[in-house]
């Protein structure tokens, strides 16, 4: 199975995930020439994609899905709520509806050998979700865009191979920073992100002795700091009620701008 960022940033989200036989993306939120680029670093093309899941509707996970679904003919899996608010969205422009597969909150969906499962998470958008993928021996997820979290978020995440975790904002930045005070409040609520903070926390909870990556993810642009964000997450996770020291795991921030390494699993 592997793994590989392809932006993740309050700017854009993109997530390859696949194995030997079957490719799929959870989000399109960049254009659809450096999703192509990026799935070329990871050896496929996007014919070869057998779906993109979307966790919402916002623009910085759907831009480019358009572009891509469009032109490659990719199915697309999301909860109703979402494929409503993609369907309003006038930039993404008009898509095939025999494209869209409705997926219900806590399903799994069976793509190639791959399992997908879906679970919601507290967020501004109509019917928000994270994702766990799992192949016949790993799991990685991918868990943004949520101002909370809570036990069953914490039993879904556990058991990981790899995780892409959002730490979106340093609460400081956030606090001091030109946002009008409407948005600083809504970042700051229970349906907008977690700050890097309660990203370690959250991370504390689900830490195994195997785990392989964890990367830190969607950091806004203007609020956080990648170097902010992990020296945040990791002392968290040091003087948490856990076993384990930072150290002991492989953290490092996803970039916005470039695609990470591809992390490969066995």
């Amino acid at each position: 199975m592997r793994m590989m960022s392809i932006a993740s940033g309050s700017s854009g989200n993109c997530i390859y995930i696949g194995d030997d036989t079957t490719h799929i993306l959870i989000d399109a939120g960049i254009s659809g020439k450096r999703i192509e680029n990026g799935l070329q670093l990871a050896g496929i093309t996007p014919k070869e994609l057998d779906g993109i899941f979307v966790t919402h509707e916002h623009s910085d996970h759907i831009s480019g899905l358009g572009v891509l679904s469009r032109k490659y003919n990719i199915p697309i899996y999301a909860t109703a709520g979402t494929v409503r608010g993609i369907q309003t969205c006038r930039s993404v422009g008009m898509i095939d509806s025999d494209l869209y597969q409705i997926i219900d909150r806590h399903e799994i969906s069976e793509v190639g050998s791959l399992k997908v499962e879906a679970h919601p998470v507290s967020h501004d958008a109509q019917d928000p979700v994270c994702y766990r993928v799992s192949s016949q021996n790993n799991s990685v997820a991918v868990a943004t865009d949520m101002g909370c979290y809570d036990e069953s978020i914490v039993a879904f995440l556990t058991g990981l191979d790899a995780i892409l975790l959002e730490s979106n904002h340093d609460i400081n930045m956030l606090m001091v920073g030109g946002y009008p005070y409407p948005l600083k409040q809504r970042i700051l609520s229970e349906k907008g992100h977690l700050c890097n903070e309660a990203a370690g926390q959250l991370l504390g909870r689900i830490l195994h002795d195997k785990i392989k990556r964890i990367w830190l993810g969607h950091l806004s642009r203007e609020n956080n700091l990648p170097q902010l964000a992990e020296e945040a997450v990791r002392l968290e996770v040091s003087l948490g009620e856990n076993p384990y020291r930072a150290d002991d795991f492989d953290i490092r921030v996803a970039s916005r701008e470039e695609p990470g390494d591809l992390l490969e699993l066995v």
